[in-house]
């Protein structure tokens, strides 16, 4: 299937973040991924998109701590743009009450964005409501582009013929070698699977990486997806080649 774009009109594009949750491995609290959200967030204000925020239940969001750029742990203090996301009153209020994807038509929109962080793994593996709103985008033509653990719901997604939506598609998701090496970093098990491995035990897909912790992502028709939380940029990069300014 290939986008049917409208290179003319001002594009719009729906962000999906996740709500919050807590890890069933760790006991952690868990949410989205700053930077998954706010660079795509940056690279779609600089093409003169109009972009809205939204999450699969809705509500006020809550970020992974090792993504804030204000994190004791000094994880993401690079992140500038995310500092000035948080910053900004007029940005910060955009993930302070979301609507739900059930108040929206994804139809609406020319691109859907799935911003990743550890809550996926939790929220949207099992959440088919998201797939079917993933699904119709999809169908519908619309670009849909997927990062980092929010590529985890690409395992379940299923279009209306009960095919799942990556038959024959190439795509990324967070690698096993970045898995295995955020265990070793904190000294435990974090994830309650990794995506690479149970991709590869799908049939008739190709799912592929590239290396550890680099900005990657790839098109394949409408669908983008982005290996990890560095990726969120390349990604949205794609989303506008791919839809024009």
């Amino acid at each position: 299937m290939s986008a049917a774009i409208d290179v003319h009109s001002k594009k719009k594009v729906l962000m999906i973040a996740a709500n919050p949750g807590t890890s069933p491995t760790t006991g952690w609290p868990v949410g989205f991924w700053w930077a998954e959200l706010t660079h795509p967030y940056w690279t779609f204000s600089e093409a003169g998109y109009e972009i809205e925020i939204v999450s699969p239940k809705g509500g006020g969001l809550v970020a992974d701590g090792f993504s804030d750029p204000e994190d004791a742990s000094g994880y993401s203090a690079h992140d500038l743009i995310s500092l000035g996301f948080k910053k900004s009153a007029t940005h910060s209020a955009l993930v302070k009450g979301t609507k739900s994807i059930a108040e929206v038509d994804p139809t609406a929109y020319d691109a859907v964005f799935l911003a990743g962080g550890q809550s996926p793994m939790v929220t949207m593996i099992d959440d088919t409501a998201l797939h079917a709103f993933v699904a119709r985008a999809y169908e519908a033509g619309k670009i849909v582009s997927i990062v980092c653990h929010g590529t985890c719901i690409l395992l379940k997604t299923r279009l209306s013929n009960g095919d799942l939506l990556v038959k024959g598609k190439t795509w990324t998701g967070f690698a096993n070698s970045e898995e295995a090496f955020a265990d070793a970093w904190v000294g435990q098990k974090i994830q309650p699977f990794w995506i690479e491995e149970e991709a590869r035990k799908l049939e008739g897909t190709n799912f592929v990486v590239n290396s550890m912790f680099k900005a990657f992502a790839i098109r394949d028709g409408n669908l983008i997806t982005g290996q990890q939380q560095f990726s969120g940029g390349a990604a949205a990069v794609l989303v506008v080649q791919t839809l024009g300014r």
